[in-house]
């Protein structure tokens, strides 16, 4: 029987943190939370009750140490820790240090933990519980020539994946017998800097298929029953992007055919707490294990919404030591639920993760949106690039996807770059309204590109900018708003410049009776109805009328309308081009990163798409490969170097061909 506790740290930040922290003060348990220093005025640290500051921004002195975490316990008197997701939620090793503090670990057992967090050991059990799995290799040699010999036999594709971990990271798809070293260096490498270890599986690939996964939960008292399924088909990478419940592929009859492997999955481990059964469903309708997540899922809202039940309340109740109080006949599923990943990335910069300052944080009205940011914060290239989930639910699924969309068009994040519109797309997308979606549909589709503005976004552009600026000069000097733009001969007519997709666009702006006329490279036009309200606005553009959410800083204007968000830069303020001294030769760091891995030396001939190094940001390996092909006459880059955003890697000197 678990101890009694009336205190909780929550050892995570973010949007989980927030929503652990949430409930368990709605229960009366007294809260706190643990930040690095670059979190210390974080939305979670400020949620909590008390706040402790654990160590510096890397996630190894900070999230990731044990001992920190520990002592904070000790420091603020707290009885029980929620590990969240990510980070300690799924070591065993830390389970168990909790318990040896004489601490309630609100989770499953550090056994349960220890063998389900390794994908080899997990596997094994599984095929001992009767519980189907895919061909492959998951045994202890981990030579390179064992796995040659496992994917022969298994067949290509094949899959490469960390034995530890998840979440994508130390996974690759090998579809020949050349990409084979490749892939087990890097994954071996990702896996070793995410998780601690090193150790891959090798399964068969399942290719075209559905990833479907079961919510299971136990009690102490032997009780384990499950919560449905959700379907996370729609990922990039191996990385969730949409998540719904139920399936739109799972009919009753798979439910508990699902059903029963899960709980079967659990009973074998004597699982307790909140754990996630995942599988790959295949078009024949047959299903695979593919691992366990032993821990509260990030998408578990669907789950909540369509069941009525508080995740987190009863991880709470069961790790008390309390029965879990539903039984697998009172589990009823009502409507439909879908959540949407709102990351920090630039998609159409192959969905590199995005930095810097959050001017404007604004949820959809309605709905529910689980978020870690702030107007005001910052997002940091320390963490994971996650930063809200926008969850609808209907009582249908018609209803449920209509209902996200709507949320989508209404939230708004200003600063980093978002993937918000790539969402937008998703949602819109037939493959997903037709619920047809599979693991590979947005890795084989097109790539994103960026939507360029057009003629009345540039307009709507200028008129923001004229309005604020002008609202700012009237406010110093005590003027009339109304006389915007006004002189004694004829209007003003104020001059912008922005950057298009084939040039300079020039616009002048001048007053009209209901807002502004625009002139855009000497077509006119109309923005009326223009109102203005702290960060939001409603303007008629042509015959379009437009709400938008907008930040102005200096000569930068951050708009977000329902289909876009855009950050445009009047030249006329800032006369500044821009000079790319290094040109085409020149191989920047894409993000802040750590150079975990350089492939050539000074004075090497390489060729154009050649490997030169690896970056790693956000706990994921980006490689790096040459532009051009030419002579490498400079190489800034050294394995183990931390480097900014823009910062020369490798200087080339290309060919004269090209």
């Amino acid at each position: 029987m678990a101890e009694r506790f009336t205190s909780l740290l929550v050892a995570n930040r973010g949007e989980i943190a927030c929503r652990v922290i949430r409930t368990a003060k709605a229960l009366g348990y007294r809260t706190v939370a643990v930040a690095s220093e670059a979190d210390r005025d974080a939305p979670h640290a400020k949620l909590a009750d008390q706040c402790i500051v654990i160590g510096p921004a890397p996630v190894g002195q900070s999230y990731l140490d044990a001992e920190r975490i520990l002592k904070a316990a000790k420091e603020s008197r707290a009885e029980a820790i929620h590990p969240g997701y990510g980070f300690l939620s799924e070591n065993a090793d830390f389970a168990r240090e909790v318990e040896d503090a004489g601490l309630v670990f609100v989770g499953p057992s550090p056994e349960a933990i220890d063998l389900m967090g390794d994908k080899a050991r997990a596997k094994r059990a599984m095929i001992a519980a009767g519980v189907p799995c895919i061909p492959g290799y998951e045994g202890e040699e981990q030579d390179e020539e064992r796995f040659v010999r496992a994917a022969e036999e298994a067949g290509y594709p094949v899959m490469v994946k960390a034995a530890a971990g998840g979440g994508g990271r130390g996974m690759r798809i090998v579809r020949n017998p050349d990409e084979l070293p490749a892939a087990l260096q890097t994954a071996r490498s990702e896996a070793e800097n995410a998780f601690g270890s090193g150790d891959l599986i090798l399964e068969k690939a399942v290719e075209n298929a559905r990833h479907v996964e079961v919510q299971v939960f136990g009690d102490a008292h032997g009780t384990i029953i499950h919560l449905g399924e959700r379907d996370c088909s729609l990922q990039r990478r191996h990385q969730k992007v949409i998540e719904e419940a139920p399936s739109p592929a799972v009919d009753e009859a798979l439910r508990q055919a699902l059903g029963k492997a899960a709980v079967e999955a659990a009973r074998a481990v004597s699982y307790r707490g909140a754990g996630t059964v995942e599988f790959l469903l295949a078009d024949d309708r047959q299903f695979y294990f593919l691992e366990m997540n032993t821990r509260l899922q990030v998408e578990h809202p669907v789950t909540e919404e369509v069941t009525g039940l508080d995740l987190v309340a009863l991880q709470l109740n069961v790790a008390q030591g309390e029965p879990l109080g539903l039984t697998q006949e009172e589990v009823r599923l009502r409507g439909h639920s879908i959540e949407a990943r709102l990351y920090a990335e630039d998609p159409a910069a192959g969905f590199l993760p995005a930095t810097g300052p959050v001017h404007l944080w604004r949820p959809a009205p309605g709905g529910r949106t689980d978020a870690g940011i702030e107007t005001g914060g910052e997002i940091t290239p320390h963490y994971d690039p996650l930063v809200a989930k926008v969850i609808a639910r209907g009582d249908t699924r018609d209803e449920a996807i209509r209902k996200l969309n709507r949320m989508l068009e209404e939230t708004a994040l200003l600063g980093p770059v978002s993937n918000r519109r790539f969402l937008i797309d998703l949602v819109g997308d037939k493959v997903f309204r037709t619920g047809e979606a599979r693991t590979n549909t947005i890795d084989s589709a097109p790539p994103p590109v960026a939507i360029t503005p057009d003629r009345d976004t540039f307009a709507l552009a200028a008129a923001i900018q004229f309005r604020t600026a002008f609202e700012e000069v009237a406010e110093k000097f005590r003027l009339p708003k109304d006389l915007a733009g006004w002189s004694s001969a004829e209007p003003i007519a104020a001059p912008f410049l922005y950057e298009g997709p084939e040039g300079t666009i020039a616009c002048a702006v001048r007053s009209s009776e209901d807002g502004c006329i625009v002139d855009v490279d000497g077509e006119e036009v109309p923005v009326g109805q223009l109102r203005l309200a702290g960060n939001e606005g409603t303007a008629e553009v042509g015959d379009n009328r437009i709400r938008f959410a907008f930040v102005t800083r200096g000569p930068d204007l951050f708009l977000s309308t329902p289909s876009n968000d855009l950050q445009l830069t009047n030249k006329v303020a800032t006369r500044k081009s821009a000079n790319d001294a290094g040109g085409v030769g020149a191989v920047t760091a894409v993000m802040h990163g750590l150079v975990t891995s350089v492939f050539v030396e000074d004075g090497e001939r390489v060729e154009k798409g050649q490997r030169l190094a690896t970056l790693e940001a956000m706990k994921m390996q980006h490689e790096i490969a040459a532009p051009v092909s030419g002579v490498v006459t400079s190489l800034p880059a050294r394995e183990g170097a931390q480097v900014g955003s823009g910062e020369l890697l490798v200087q080339i000197e290309p060919d004269t061909e090209e």
